[in-house]
This record gives structure tokens, C-alpha cells and sequence, in this order.
């Protein structure tokens, strides 16, 4: 009976924990080749916040217990979202860039256990940051197509926290979580078809604490100006991360939609 109530207790916390890396975590050269404004010093600046619709499958494990395979759709994740919020930033110098992509989320649920003796309900709240900082250089740079090579860091951190009332383990609190660092490598390019219309896309690949950081994307996107275009696309990214029973093996995936703004 204990052990049946540990495993559901897992499942939950494994589904809500994974939901919070869902809402965002996406690296976006969103910023089309051409017609930039630049600084009398000849800086361009891009902003684009971003919204990427995916779903979550893989294994993961916390507080010890044994690995949960999850396999959960966008729609499951939003009915336990209480906020999120991503968005990317570049400074580029001629053939020179600097980016960053930044994504937080914090989820959270409860949900009743086995007979509720050991508690009659467990609550779970879970936080997410992953942060993305690089440099490029263009090895291709004219009026339709860019070409960079990129590299740089990427940053994950998750703390989890269960609570359970009533029962035997009521107001008892647990606390699970990990922090680490990923070195990234790999390209992004853009490509004009129109001075309206333009293609974008990317791919990376590293490694550190994780054994293994993948992404992958490809956009269309559309300029309503100098100033602002609109970016929809498909994006998935994999990450294969595990420390003393902790466990983040995954794939997400999903459509992607931002908004880019030049200055």
C-alpha cells in the first residue's frame, strides 16, 4: 500500500515538474538578415518575445523514488501553468553577435492519494529557469541569407516542492531540485525569399552535466516593418540529465510563435 502510494505520488510530481520546461526554453535567431536600423555606432538590437506550444515525452525521476515515463501533451501542461515567460535579446556588430534566450515557469497541482492514509492529498509546485547566453560569427552575411556559427552556455535550474496534508505524513514538506550547466555549439541562419517574407533556423548541440543538450527549429517569418515581423515556426529540443536519482531525459516539442522587435 505504501508503495503504491509513493509511485502515484511520483507520477504527479514527475508530470507538474516536466510541465514548467514545456512553456519555454527555445533559442531563436528570430531576427531576419536585412534591413536593420543601426546605431550610429553600428550596433542592431532584436527583442522577441515568444511562445512555444510543446509537449513533453521521456523519463523522469525526484525525491529519490523511482523513474516516471511521462508522455504528456501542451494542453495537459496548461491546466497546471500558473505563469510563464520567455523571450530572447541580440546585439550584433557587423559580422559579430552576442544572444541570449531566457525562459521561467512555475506550475503547480494537487491531487489525492491511495486510501489517504499515508496523506488524503499532496500538493506540488514546481519552478523552471533556463537561460541561454552566445556569441556568432557570420561566415555567410549578404543581403538575403546569414550564416552564423555559435557557441556558448546554456543554464537550467528546477526546484520542486511537495507538501501533504492529512494522513500520516501531513504537514510534512519535501524539497528536490538541481541546477547545471550545458556548453552549446552550432548555427543559425536566416535566408529572404521576399523583403517581406524570410526563413530561419537553427540548430545546436552540447553537452556538460547533461550527457546530452540538443535544438532544433525551423520558422518562416513575416515583416510588417522595419521595426517589427512576426515568427511562426516548429522547434523541438532534447536534454539528458541525471544526478543522484535525479532524472531529466526528455523530448520537447511544439509549435512555436514570436514577435520580433528592431531598434
Amino acid at each position: 500500500m505504501k508503495l503504491g502510494a509513493a509511485r502515484t505520488l511520483t507520477f504527479i510530481g514527475s508530470l507538474l515538474f516536466t510541465g514548467g520546461v514545456m512553456a519555454g526554453d527555445i533559442y531563436s535567431p528570430m531576427t531576419p538578415p536585412a534591413q536593420q536600423a543601426e546605431t550610429e555606432a553600428g550596433w542592431t538590437f532584436a527583442f522577441a518575445p515568444y511562445f512555444w506550444a510543446a509537449g513533453l515525452s521521456g523519463d523522469v525521476a525526484q525525491f529519490g523514488l523511482p523513474a516516471v515515463e511521462v508522455d504528456s501533451s501542451f494542453s495537459d501542461i496548461l491546466d497546471h501553468l500558473d505563469f510563464g515567460a520567455m523571450a530572447i535579446g541580440e546585439a550584433r556588430y557587423d559580422r559579430y553577435s552576442i544572444f541570449g534566450d531566457v525562459m521561467y515557469s512555475k506550475i503547480s497541482g494537487s491531487a489525492g492519494t491511495p486510501r489517504g492514509i499515508l496523506a488524503s492529498s499532496v500538493e506540488v509546485t514546481s519552478e523552471t529557469f533556463a537561460g541561454l547566453l552566445g556569441v556568432g560569427y557570420s561566415i555567410i552575411d549578404d543581403n538575403s541569407a546569414r550564416l552564423d556559427v555559435v557557441g556558448g552556455a546554456r543554464v537550467w535550474s528546477v526546484d520542486t516542492d511537495l507538501s501533504f496534508s492529512g494522513g500520516i505524513l501531513d504537514g510534512v514538506s519535501r524539497n528536490d531540485g538541481a541546477t547545471w550547466v550545458d556548453a552549446m555549439a552550432g548555427f543559425r541562419g536566416n535566408y529572404a525569399i521576399t523583403p517581406e517574407i524570410y526563413l530561419t533556423g537553427w540548430g545546436l548541440i552540447g553537452a556538460g552535466k547533461a550527457d546530452l543538450d540538443w535544438d532544433v527549429a525551423a520558422a518562416i517569418g513575416y515583416r510588417f516593418s522595419d521595426t517589427i515581423s512576426a515568427v511562426v515556426g516548429y522547434r523541438a529540443l532534447g536534454v539528458d540529465y541525471s544526478k543522484d536519482g535525479f532524472v531529466f531525459d526528455v523530448v520537447q516539442q511544439g509549435p512555436i510563435l514570436g514577435m520580433v522587435i528592431r531598434f
